[in-house]
Protein backbone atom coordinates (compact mmCIF):
# COMPACT_ATOMS: atom_id res chain seq x y z
CA UNK A 1 0.00 0.00 0.00
CA UNK A 2 3.32 2.01 0.51
CA UNK A 3 3.38 2.48 -3.28
CA UNK A 4 -0.50 2.57 -3.79
CA UNK A 5 0.22 6.24 -1.75
CA UNK A 6 3.24 7.26 -3.64
CA UNK A 7 0.96 6.96 -6.97
CA UNK A 8 -2.06 8.63 -5.54
CA UNK A 9 0.41 11.45 -4.00
CA UNK A 10 2.13 11.92 -7.46
CA UNK A 11 -1.28 11.99 -9.52
CA UNK A 12 -3.07 14.46 -6.50
CA UNK A 13 -0.01 16.64 -6.32
CA UNK A 14 0.11 16.97 -9.88
CA UNK A 15 -3.43 17.66 -10.37
CA UNK A 16 -2.86 20.89 -7.26
CA UNK A 17 -0.06 22.21 -9.18
CA UNK A 18 -2.15 22.67 -12.38
CA UNK A 19 -5.34 23.95 -10.42
CA UNK A 20 -2.72 26.46 -8.68
CA UNK A 21 -1.47 27.52 -11.38
CA UNK A 22 -4.69 28.30 -13.23
CA UNK A 23 -5.88 30.15 -10.09
CA UNK A 24 -2.91 31.84 -9.06
CA UNK A 25 -1.83 30.26 -5.62
CA UNK A 26 1.59 31.29 -6.05
CA UNK A 27 4.07 31.97 -3.31
CA UNK A 28 5.81 35.44 -2.37
CA UNK A 29 9.74 35.20 -2.16
CA UNK A 30 11.12 37.11 0.64
CA UNK A 31 12.92 39.84 -0.75
CA UNK A 32 15.80 39.75 1.50
CA UNK A 33 16.92 36.37 1.66
CA UNK A 34 19.09 34.46 -0.93
CA UNK A 35 18.89 35.94 -4.18
CA UNK A 36 18.58 31.98 -6.13
CA UNK A 37 15.32 31.98 -4.53
CA UNK A 38 13.67 34.93 -6.62
CA UNK A 39 13.09 32.70 -9.45
CA UNK A 40 11.09 31.03 -7.01
CA UNK A 41 8.18 33.94 -6.77
CA UNK A 42 4.46 32.68 -7.97
CA UNK A 43 5.37 28.72 -7.59
CA UNK A 44 2.53 26.54 -6.35
CA UNK A 45 2.74 26.20 -2.57
CA UNK A 46 0.76 24.33 -0.17
CA UNK A 47 1.20 21.15 -1.75
CA UNK A 48 1.15 19.33 1.56
CA UNK A 49 -2.50 19.53 1.04
CA UNK A 50 -2.25 16.74 -1.79
CA UNK A 51 0.23 14.43 -0.25
CA UNK A 52 -1.74 14.83 3.04
CA UNK A 53 -5.34 13.70 1.54
CA UNK A 54 -3.53 10.94 -0.31
CA UNK A 55 -1.94 9.87 2.60
CA UNK A 56 -5.83 9.78 4.38
CA UNK A 57 -7.59 8.11 1.53
CA UNK A 58 -5.34 5.31 1.79
CA UNK A 59 -4.90 5.12 5.66
CA UNK A 60 -8.44 4.82 6.84
CA UNK A 61 -10.01 2.55 4.27
CA UNK A 62 -6.88 0.21 5.78
CA UNK A 63 -8.15 1.03 9.17
CA UNK A 64 -12.12 0.01 9.09
CA UNK A 65 -10.88 -2.71 7.09
CA UNK A 66 -8.24 -3.80 9.89
CA UNK A 67 -5.34 -3.66 7.81
CA UNK A 68 -4.21 -0.43 9.27
CA UNK A 69 -3.29 -1.00 12.65
CA UNK A 70 -4.80 -0.26 15.78
CA UNK A 71 -5.52 2.57 18.33
CA UNK A 72 -1.92 3.79 18.21
CA UNK A 73 -2.23 4.32 14.75
CA UNK A 74 -5.36 6.08 14.69
CA UNK A 75 -4.40 8.56 17.04
CA UNK A 76 -1.55 9.69 15.16
CA UNK A 77 -3.38 9.88 12.46
CA UNK A 78 -5.80 12.02 13.92
CA UNK A 79 -2.79 14.25 15.84
CA UNK A 80 -1.66 14.89 11.93
CA UNK A 81 -4.73 15.59 10.08
CA UNK A 82 -5.48 18.06 13.46
CA UNK A 83 -2.27 19.67 13.30
CA UNK A 84 -2.77 19.89 9.47
CA UNK A 85 -5.64 21.58 9.50
CA UNK A 86 -4.04 24.42 11.66
CA UNK A 87 -0.84 24.48 8.95
CA UNK A 88 -3.79 24.24 6.31
CA UNK A 89 -5.59 27.49 8.30
CA UNK A 90 -2.51 29.46 7.85
CA UNK A 91 -1.53 28.04 4.45
CA UNK A 92 -5.05 29.68 3.05
CA UNK A 93 -4.87 32.94 4.43
CA UNK A 94 -1.54 33.71 3.22
CA UNK A 95 -2.79 32.49 -0.43
CA UNK A 96 -5.87 34.68 -0.16
CA UNK A 97 -4.06 38.06 0.75
CA UNK A 98 -1.59 37.01 -1.83
CA UNK A 99 -4.37 36.95 -4.17
CA UNK A 100 -6.09 39.97 -2.52
CA UNK A 101 -3.09 42.46 -2.96
CA UNK A 102 -3.40 42.77 0.94
CA UNK A 103 -0.11 42.61 3.02
CA UNK A 104 0.79 39.03 4.42
CA UNK A 105 -1.96 37.76 6.77
CA UNK A 106 -1.01 34.42 8.58
CA UNK A 107 -2.13 32.68 12.47
CA UNK A 108 -0.45 34.89 14.27
CA UNK A 109 1.65 32.77 17.27
CA UNK A 110 -0.76 33.58 19.86
CA UNK A 111 -3.61 32.16 17.74
CA UNK A 112 -1.75 28.94 16.01
CA UNK A 113 0.13 28.04 19.54
CA UNK A 114 -2.73 27.34 21.55
CA UNK A 115 -4.21 25.63 18.98
CA UNK A 116 -1.41 23.28 18.39
CA UNK A 117 -1.08 23.13 22.37
CA UNK A 118 -4.85 21.77 22.48
CA UNK A 119 -4.43 19.59 19.84
CA UNK A 120 -0.89 18.18 21.41
CA UNK A 121 -3.03 17.74 24.80
CA UNK A 122 -5.31 15.68 23.92
CA UNK A 123 -2.67 13.11 21.66
CA UNK A 124 -0.52 13.32 24.47
CA UNK A 125 -3.61 12.30 27.22
CA UNK A 126 -4.52 9.23 25.23
CA UNK A 127 -1.01 8.65 24.02
CA UNK A 128 0.31 8.47 27.64
CA UNK A 129 -1.05 5.36 28.44
CA UNK A 130 0.10 3.68 25.32
CA UNK A 131 4.02 5.44 24.85
CA UNK A 132 6.91 3.25 24.69
CA UNK A 133 8.92 3.27 27.97
CA UNK A 134 11.77 0.82 26.67
CA UNK A 135 14.64 2.99 27.51
CA UNK A 136 13.23 5.95 29.85
CA UNK A 137 10.46 4.50 32.56
CA UNK A 138 7.27 6.74 32.88
CA UNK A 139 7.28 9.64 34.83
CA UNK A 140 3.87 9.64 36.02
CA UNK A 141 0.63 10.25 34.19
CA UNK A 142 0.81 14.15 34.43
CA UNK A 143 4.29 14.72 33.99
CA UNK A 144 3.98 12.44 30.93
CA UNK A 145 0.86 14.31 29.46
CA UNK A 146 2.89 17.34 30.01
CA UNK A 147 6.18 15.96 28.22
CA UNK A 148 4.50 14.50 25.42
CA UNK A 149 1.98 17.63 24.36
CA UNK A 150 5.67 19.43 24.19
CA UNK A 151 7.36 16.91 22.40
CA UNK A 152 4.29 17.13 20.07
CA UNK A 153 4.08 20.68 19.73
CA UNK A 154 7.94 21.38 19.46
CA UNK A 155 8.33 19.03 17.05
CA UNK A 156 5.16 20.24 14.72
CA UNK A 157 6.69 23.40 14.56
CA UNK A 158 10.15 22.19 13.89
CA UNK A 159 9.47 20.58 10.93
CA UNK A 160 7.56 23.49 9.82
CA UNK A 161 11.12 25.33 10.50
CA UNK A 162 12.89 22.77 8.36
CA UNK A 163 10.98 23.71 4.92
CA UNK A 164 12.21 25.98 3.04
CA UNK A 165 14.39 24.33 0.47
CA UNK A 166 13.80 22.59 -2.61
CA UNK A 167 13.43 18.57 -1.32
CA UNK A 168 14.60 19.35 1.98
CA UNK A 169 11.74 18.43 4.60
CA UNK A 170 10.45 15.41 2.26
CA UNK A 171 13.79 13.67 2.78
CA UNK A 172 14.30 14.64 6.46
CA UNK A 173 11.50 13.51 7.25
CA UNK A 174 11.38 10.44 5.63
CA UNK A 175 14.89 9.19 6.85
CA UNK A 176 13.75 10.32 10.00
CA UNK A 177 10.73 7.91 9.65
CA UNK A 178 12.68 5.03 8.26
CA UNK A 179 13.90 3.03 11.47
CA UNK A 180 9.52 3.01 12.37
CA UNK A 181 8.73 1.47 8.90
CA UNK A 182 7.79 -2.14 10.06
CA UNK A 183 6.14 -0.84 13.08
CA UNK A 184 3.86 2.11 11.83
CA UNK A 185 1.77 2.03 9.18
CA UNK A 186 1.14 5.79 8.90
CA UNK A 187 4.75 6.21 8.98
CA UNK A 188 5.28 4.16 6.11
CA UNK A 189 2.71 5.03 4.40
CA UNK A 190 3.35 9.14 4.89
CA UNK A 191 7.01 7.96 3.62
CA UNK A 192 5.08 6.75 0.18
CA UNK A 193 3.54 9.49 -0.09
CA UNK A 194 6.26 12.07 0.09
CA UNK A 195 8.01 10.00 -2.35
CA UNK A 196 4.85 11.58 -4.42
CA UNK A 197 5.34 14.98 -3.16
CA UNK A 198 9.31 14.77 -4.12
CA UNK A 199 8.90 13.71 -7.65
CA UNK A 200 7.61 17.63 -7.63
CA UNK A 201 9.13 19.00 -5.03
CA UNK A 202 12.73 18.03 -6.15
CA UNK A 203 14.81 20.96 -7.38
CA UNK A 204 13.64 22.76 -9.05
CA UNK A 205 10.89 22.61 -7.26
CA UNK A 206 7.57 22.74 -9.54
CA UNK A 207 5.51 23.06 -5.75
CA UNK A 208 5.94 24.16 -2.43
CA UNK A 209 4.72 22.40 0.64
CA UNK A 210 3.75 24.87 2.60
CA UNK A 211 2.60 24.22 6.34
CA UNK A 212 -0.24 21.73 6.21
CA UNK A 213 2.00 19.37 5.12
CA UNK A 214 5.29 20.09 7.51
CA UNK A 215 2.59 20.46 10.09
CA UNK A 216 1.48 16.61 9.39
CA UNK A 217 4.89 15.34 9.21
CA UNK A 218 5.65 16.97 12.45
CA UNK A 219 2.70 15.19 14.28
CA UNK A 220 3.46 11.92 12.57
CA UNK A 221 7.28 11.74 13.41
CA UNK A 222 6.26 12.93 16.99
CA UNK A 223 4.09 10.32 17.35
CA UNK A 224 5.78 7.79 15.80
CA UNK A 225 8.46 8.15 17.82
CA UNK A 226 6.37 8.29 20.89
CA UNK A 227 4.18 5.18 20.64
CA UNK A 228 6.50 2.69 19.05
CA UNK A 229 10.09 4.12 19.91
CA UNK A 230 11.44 6.39 22.77
CA UNK A 231 10.57 9.65 23.11
CA UNK A 232 13.97 10.86 23.89
CA UNK A 233 15.21 9.30 20.43
CA UNK A 234 13.75 11.93 18.27
CA UNK A 235 15.93 14.69 18.72
CA UNK A 236 18.65 12.52 17.89
CA UNK A 237 17.03 11.34 14.32
CA UNK A 238 15.21 14.75 13.60
CA UNK A 239 18.66 16.75 14.12
CA UNK A 240 17.86 19.21 11.29
CA UNK A 241 14.98 20.30 12.51
CA UNK A 242 15.63 20.84 16.20
CA UNK A 243 18.95 23.04 14.97
CA UNK A 244 16.44 24.71 12.49
CA UNK A 245 14.09 26.15 15.38
CA UNK A 246 17.06 26.49 17.57
CA UNK A 247 18.21 28.90 15.12
CA UNK A 248 15.31 30.84 15.00
CA UNK A 249 15.25 31.30 18.82
CA UNK A 250 18.89 32.14 18.76
CA UNK A 251 18.00 34.70 16.39
CA UNK A 252 15.13 36.25 18.08
CA UNK A 253 16.78 36.37 21.13
CA UNK A 254 19.82 38.02 19.97
CA UNK A 255 18.63 40.24 17.74
CA UNK A 256 16.24 40.93 20.81
CA UNK A 257 18.68 41.35 23.84
CA UNK A 258 21.94 42.88 21.81
CA UNK A 259 19.77 44.04 18.43
CA UNK A 260 22.16 41.79 16.86
CA UNK A 261 21.97 38.64 14.58
CA UNK A 262 24.03 35.30 14.91
CA UNK A 263 23.16 34.08 11.80
CA UNK A 264 22.60 35.63 8.24
CA UNK A 265 19.01 34.32 8.15
CA UNK A 266 17.35 32.20 10.24
CA UNK A 267 16.11 29.09 9.43
CA UNK A 268 19.57 27.72 9.61
CA UNK A 269 19.58 26.55 5.91
CA UNK A 270 19.05 30.13 4.82
CA UNK A 271 22.56 31.15 7.10
CA UNK A 272 24.24 28.63 4.79
CA UNK A 273 22.86 29.36 1.46
CA UNK A 274 23.63 32.96 2.11
CA UNK A 275 27.49 31.80 3.00
CA UNK A 276 27.95 30.67 -0.62
CA UNK A 277 26.71 26.85 -0.35
CA UNK A 278 24.07 26.13 -3.47
CA UNK A 279 20.94 25.11 -2.45
CA UNK A 280 21.35 21.74 -3.27
CA UNK A 281 24.45 21.08 -1.66
CA UNK A 282 22.89 22.19 2.02
CA UNK A 283 19.74 20.36 1.39
CA UNK A 284 22.40 16.76 0.71
CA UNK A 285 24.14 17.42 3.08
CA UNK A 286 21.42 17.81 5.67
CA UNK A 287 20.03 14.46 4.09
CA UNK A 288 23.46 13.09 5.01
CA UNK A 289 23.78 14.68 8.59
CA UNK A 290 20.24 13.13 9.23
CA UNK A 291 20.76 9.67 7.80
CA UNK A 292 23.90 9.97 10.45
CA UNK A 293 21.83 10.66 13.49
CA UNK A 294 18.68 7.99 12.74
CA UNK A 295 21.49 5.29 12.11
CA UNK A 296 22.57 6.15 15.28
CA UNK A 297 18.93 5.90 16.55
CA UNK A 298 18.66 2.54 14.83
CA UNK A 299 21.45 1.46 16.81
CA UNK A 300 19.81 2.41 20.15
CA UNK A 301 16.90 0.21 19.25
CA UNK A 302 19.00 -2.17 18.68
CA UNK A 303 18.57 -2.34 14.51
CA UNK A 304 22.04 -4.22 14.52
CA UNK A 305 24.11 -6.05 17.18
Amino acid sequence: MVMVTALLSWFLVGLFIRASKARGWGQPVRQDGPQTHLVKEGTPTAGGVAFVLALALVFFPLYFTGHGGGQRELLIMLAALAMGVIGGIDDWLKIQSRMRGQGKKELLAREKFPLQFLVGLVFAWFAAPLASHELVPSLGRGLDVALLTLVMVGSVNAFNFTDGLDGLLGGVAMIVLLPLLALSPVSALLVGALLGFLWFNAHPARVFMGDMGSHAIGAVAAGAYILYADVWLLPLAAIIPVVAVLSVVIQVASFKLRGKRIFRMSPIQHHFELSGWPETHVTLRFWVITAVATAAVWRLLGGWP
